[in-house]
Order: C-alpha cells, then structure tokens, then sequence
C-alpha cells in the first residue's frame, strides 16, 4: 500500500513539472483558458504569483518606536501581529563589571543574582515562581553579562495570561530573598564547574588572556567570578546588588509583539512605576593598554598548543565600529576566504580553524585571535598569523574581498530581526548602548558607504601588531625565541615561512578550537548579547 501511494505521489510530481516546464508565463492569456485545461487553470495563477513575489523578495528592517516613557526610561518597542506573543526584556547596567562596587575582590556578584533571582521571595517559593510562570505558558529568564543584567519574559499577549506573568516578573525582580541555601547549592555546583575549566586549556586561556588584559579593571575577572570569591558572598550583598543596580533608572525597556505603541507605552510606565527608581550606575574606569608585547605561557601537558594573542579593542560607541567589524570580517572572519584562514589552514594545514574577533562594550573590548595546533608547529603558526596580522595593517585592502564581504554582511543583515526574540534582543542592545532607533534601518546604507580608505584607516588606527598580550597553553614554550621571531616580523621587509609542500602538510585533521571561548568557572553563558 505505501508503495501504491509513494508511486502515485511520484506521478502527480513528475506531470506538475512538465505542465510548469511547458508554460511561458509571460505569453499566457489567462482569460483565454477553458475547462479543457482544468491543471493549467490552477497552476498558472499560482505560479505567475510567485514569480512576481520572487521579483519583488525584500528584506525591511522592522520599524521602531521610541516610546516616550513618563518615568525618563528609555522605551523601544516594535509591534508585530503574526503571533499572540509579547517578548519583554528589562536590561539592567548591571554586569559583573559592577561586582566590586558591592564589596572589593567580591567577583561574581551579578552572575550569583542572575542566577538565584527566581529561588524565592518573601512571599513565594522557586517551586510556587516556576509554576505561576508555567500556568501562563510564560518563560521567564535572568543572565548576567559583563556589562549588562538582562531579565527576559516571552507570554501570549491575551491579558489573563500577560497579567500574573508581568505580576511575578515584577515580585522576583522587586522581592527575591536570596536565601542561603540556594547559595549553598549554587557553591556546590561550582566547584565541578571548576575543575572543568581545569580540563579545559581554551577556558583557561581566555581567563589569564582577560586577566592580562585588564589587569585591576573591573573587566578583568570571569563573569561567575571565582571559587574564592563567590564562597564569601552572602543574602546580604545580594540585596545590596539587587537593590543599586536592579532599578528603574539604570534600565531600558524592549518590548514586541501584538500591542500597539500605546498599550506598549501603558506597559512599560506600569514595569518602570513598579520598580524601585534608584539610580543610573557611574560610568566604568578606563582599562590601561600596554606598549609592548606580553608573552605568557601556561604549562598543560598536551599534543595540541592552544594560542591567544590580541590587545584592547573599542568601545561601542566609537565612530570606527562598523568599519572595523568589516576588517574583522575579512581577516579572521568565518569562511575559507578570511586571511587568518588562508595563511594558517589552507596555505600550511597549521590548524583546523583559525579566527578573529572584537567584543565592543561600554569601554574598550577587546581584539584576539585564537586557534589551536600541534606542539612542533607552534612559534612557525605565531609567526605566520603574527605577519598576517601586520601585513593586513600595512598593505592595501583588497578590494574585491572587501566588497564579497559587505555583500555577506548584508544578505546576513535579515537575520538579526527574523523573529521577535531577535528583535527584542536587539532593542535592548540599541537601547543599553543609545543607539538610534533608526539604526536597523541605517545599518545597510551605513555598511553600504564603507569604503576601502575608511576599512583601511580605521584598521591602521586601531590595530597594533607591535603590542599584543600573547597567552599559549601548552606542555612548554621557548619565550625568548618567540619575542625574537615576533620582533623580527616588524621589521620591513621580514621574511615569512613559505607553505610547506604537500609531503610536508599534516596528515592528520586537528581538533578544532571551540567557536566561541567563555571564561567562566561554572556555567558558560554568551558574554555577547545579540547586537549587530
């Protein structure tokens, strides 16, 4: 029998294509069709349809509403109709930067908040929380990034459901009682999330890499601080983080789905009103940058070398921005056409994935590349992706890859508003770091009018080959020789290893890095929140 239906299925499909295949739909006069041609009489309308749909196949940014919240908080809110839906994310300048203006050396403050934020209140318990959520259909989150504390709801917009869902929302964030025993619990999940770290040498790398970065700068610790740290936080301090920095005024308010701006604008005046006011949060030091190299290496006994090098980057508010994303694109972007990829695995075999990154916050970020390779190949592979990195800020920017990698960027573009949690996330990201609410719309045209002088200078600006902080987790590693081999690169005119021939090329696949490395000891939440 399914035999019978797969063949019958099969049939039907091959004639639809040939009746398609024999139709010019720009030479058929539809009025002209009669009884006699009943698939023809259903299929062309159809068909001319999509093809007019493929010719006029767009992609828009959604527009957003800047909502003019009473209270002075800044309110983005974009509508949608599609679904009964309502996403709403409060976020907070509240990350693990903040940790020591609630007591100094007491990291991972924000982290253990985000964490315990829903285990109770004066009046309800973490069982009585989750199920007032989960009778509403609600989901209800919490996560703390270095800069940001981020508390996300996503409820149908019917009002029996958006009401006790916002009501709890509001009791978590104004009442959590912190207890001691969910810290006692949360202490004892940490400690196999330390020793996981210490199995893992990309962890360990971009822990010592932030560390050597920013020294005594807020930024320098991991997000969920350390084993240390966190064994001396108590109910106390928690209230204290919650009750500075989990306030009206150090917040802004995304919100999507099927409203319109004034049942939005109704809306967030009822959260901004139900909150504590307080105050904005001071804005953060400035981080030092060094002028000369720092190599430092961490013994772990392996076949594989893993390798980090980068300095501090920008701010996200810098005018250079969306240039340098470009460079970044092109020099250690994803693909085989990045340089970092070509001259390390193509080229060489050095390494299964080689990449580059920029993390822009509220003071500088940073700059890194990172890969992994074999022991033997070590101080060649540095040599080589240290010279790509200085010829990439030296030589002209290659024009035809420049263009392949706007026009990536742009058919990426649509992606970051293809459904409305990413729409939230964006707005609370254009909100925390006041952009525009245009932006979304001018990203295109801004990508656009880049041209290769602008890629060039804000490469030359803010690149510096000649001051990397350079971290190797491996069994051993010759530092002197390595300082002379990167030195010897910024010299004009240095030499650079040839690509070895193809007898001379790995014949085994290394194992690739993680894609995304996170320095967190216990759980290993995305330190970049969506943003483009």
């Amino acid at each position: 029998m399914f035999k019978l239906r797969l063949f019958i299925l099969l049939s039907s499909f091959i004639c639809a294509q040939s009746v398609i295949a024999d139709v010019d739909l720009n030479n058929v006069n539809l009025n002209n069709l009669g009884d006699d041609h009943p698939i023809e009489l259903k299929s062309i309308p159809l068909l001319q349809s999509l093809k007019n749909d493929n010719q006029q196949l767009q992609f828009h940014a959604p527009y957003v509403h800047e909502l003019k919240n009473r209270y002075k908080v800044r309110t983005l809110f974009v509508e949608s109709q599609n679904l009964p839906i309502i996403d709403i994310q409060l976020t907070f300048n509240a990350g693990s930067a903040r940790d020591e203006e609630v007591a100094s050396g007491l990291y991972g403050v924000a982290n253990m908040a985000a964490q315990l934020l829903d285990e109770g209140t004066e009046e309800y318990t973490a069982n009585q929380i989750a199920s007032a959520f989960e009778a509403v259909g609600a989901q209800f989150s919490v996560k703390a990034y270095r800069d940001m504390f981020i508390v996300k709801l996503r409820v149908l917009s019917d009002p029996k459901k958006l009401e006790p869902a916002l009501s709890m929302l509001l009791e978590v964030l104004n009442h959590s009682t912190f207890k001691q025993s969910s810290i006692h619990l949360m202490l004892t999940n940490t400690q196999v999330g330390q020793k996981q770290v210490q199995e893992n040498p990309s962890r360990m790398m971009n822990i010592q890499f932030y560390r050597a970065l920013y020294g005594k700068h807020p930024y320098a610790e991991p997000i969920t601080g350390t084993q240390r740290s966190i064994s001396k936080i108590t109910p106390l301090e928690l209230k204290q983080f919650s009750d500075q920095f989990l306030v009206a005024q150090n917040m802004n308010i995304a919100i999507t789905g099927q409203l319109n701006s004034k049942e939005a604008l109704k809306l967030s005046e009822r959260i901004t009103s139900h909150l504590k006011q307080g105050e904005k949060a001071k804005p953060l030091t400035q981080p030092i940058d060094k002028s000369s190299f720092d190599i430092r290496h961490m013994a772990f006994n392996s076949s594989q070398a893993h390798v980090i090098m980068g300095h501090l980057g920008n701010t996200r508010f810098d005018s250079d921005r969306l240039a340098l994303e470009v460079a970044n694109q092109m020099f250690g972007g994803t693909g085989f056409n990045s340089v970092l990829m070509k001259e390390l695995r193509v080229k060489r075999g050095y390494t299964y994935g080689a990449y580059s990154s920029f993390s822009f916050s509220q003071v500088p970020g940073t700059f890194s590349l990172s890969y992994s390779t074999k022991q033997d190949q070590l101080l060649d592979s540095i040599q080589v992706a240290h010279r790509a990195l200085v010829d990439f800020v030296k030589q002209p920017i290659d024009q035809k890859q420049l263009q392949e990698t706007k026009a990536g960027m742009l058919r990426a573009f649509p992606n970051n508003y293809s459904s409305n949690a990413n729409i939230n996330a964006q707005l609370g990201s254009m909100g925390f770091y006041n952009q525009t609410a245009d932006y979304l719309n001018e990203y295109p045209r801004l990508l656009e009018k880049l041209t290769a002088q602008d890629v060039q200078n804000a490469i030359q600006k803010h690149l510096h080959p000649e001051r990397l902080t350079i971290i190797v987790v491996n069994d051993k590693l010759d530092k002197k020789a390595l300082e002379i081999i990167l030195n010897q690169n910024l010299a004009p005119q240095a030499p650079i290893l040839a690509p070895p021939s193809i007898e001379q090329m790995p014949k085994t696949i290394i194992t690739p890095p993680a894609k995304e490395v996170i320095d967190v000891p216990v759980s290993f939440p995305n330190d970049a929140p969506a943003s483009i």
